[in-house]
């Protein structure tokens, strides 16, 4: 059974850093793209920054320059650097796999359990 479990969320004051922290648990072959998305109280679910296995990265127009994301292949892990916090950016942020490869099995489409990210003004 493979697992994604975040950390790292929590309150900052606007203009703070917050790092966030997915590390994917179980034996692990190899994982395909990782991302990071959020989802406001009220709104839709937001793509916020996606990884690819070979380190290619992609950004919500709302966080580039702000945030970072970046993966340690072998510790199975992907982070997310988040810089000059807005009010706006407060949310649950999921980690989410495209494929993860196991011994068993493939798991397609797989997601944490989500860590809130609060940002005070």
């Amino acid at each position: 059974q493979v697992q994604l479990v975040e950390s790292g969320g929590g309150l900052v004051q606007a203009g703070g850093s917050l790092r966030l922290s997915c590390a994917a648990s179980g034996t692990i072959f190899s994982i395909d793209g990782m991302g990071w998305y959020r989802q406001a109280p009220g709104k839709q679910p937001q793509l916020v920054a996606v990884i690819a296995g070979g380190g290619s990265a992609n950004y919500a127009d709302s966080v580039k320059g702000r945030f970072t994301i970046s993966r340690d292949n072998a510790k199975n892990t992907v982070y997310l650097q988040m810089n000059s916090l807005k009010p706006e950016d407060t949310a649950v942020y999921y980690c989410h796999s495209d494929r993860v490869q196991t011994p068993a099995r493939w798991y397609y489409n797989y997601w944490g359990q989500g860590t809130q990210v609060t940002v005070s003004s």
